[in-house]
């Protein structure tokens, strides 16, 4: 495990820093917000970082109190690792740092990854209410806890039960959503997303 670094300076904003600052951190909570991941699934979905930088994010960020890790019980009997309370607590600060960035995508690189729970942040903030909205891409499908109180957030694949709502959109709509271009509403409105499903975050976004 790595020392902390600090900036020595007595301000909240660097105290934060010394925390969550360093390369791959708040990338590491990204992919915690969609539950319990194992190490292996972390390092898959994190493309162009180390086994050894990943490694120690995670121990350093065990003990500055944003993730714990755990067993699973048999047959499972892997590790996991898990966002805490107040690594939970930094979902607003993505937020609003993606929000920030939007301006900064521009046209995809050839050399950029991709992965369709990459779009699950985005589409999240554009969604108002509660309840389960499964998204369906060319890339593949996630679902989002919209309104969710404690747990995660979003999670890869479909929805782990018969969703509130159910969007069916390409690429290119929701890359325009993620950077800006384009709102969910005026999107549903110009027939770019499908909606189905009998919840009320259905009939609500069918109503846009």
């Amino acid at each position: 495990m790595s020392p902390r670094r600090s900036y020595d300076q007595y301000c909240s904003a660097a105290r934060a820093l010394d925390v969550v600052g360093d390369r791959w951190t708040l990338l590491i909570v990204r992919e915690l917000l969609a539950g319990p991941r194992r190490y292996t699934d972390l390092h898959a979905d994190l493309p162009g970082v180390s086994t050894d930088v990943l490694a120690s994010r995670l121990k350093d960020m065990e003990r500055d109190g944003l993730t714990t890790r755990r067993r699973l019980p048999p047959p499972g009997a892997a590790y996991v690792y898990e966002l805490t309370p107040r690594g939970s607590a930094l979902l607003p600060v993505l937020q609003s740092l993606g929000a920030w960035g939007e301006a900064e995508l521009g046209e995809r690189r050839p050399t950029d990854a991709v992965r369709a729970h990459w779009f699950a942040l985005p589409l999240l903030r554009a969604l108002e209410g509660q309840g389960l909205v499964e998204v369906r891409l060319e890339e593949g499908r996630f679902h989002l806890h919209v309104g969710a109180g404690d747990g995660p957030v979003y999670g890869d694949g479909p929805a782990p039960a018969e969703p509130d709502a159910l969007l069916s959109l390409d690429t290119d709509t929701c890359t325009a959503i993620g950077r800006g271009g384009l709102t969910l509403a005026d999107a549903i409105r110009a027939g770019r997303v499908e909606v189905t499903g009998d919840g009320t975050l259905a009939k609500d976004l069918r109503e846009l």
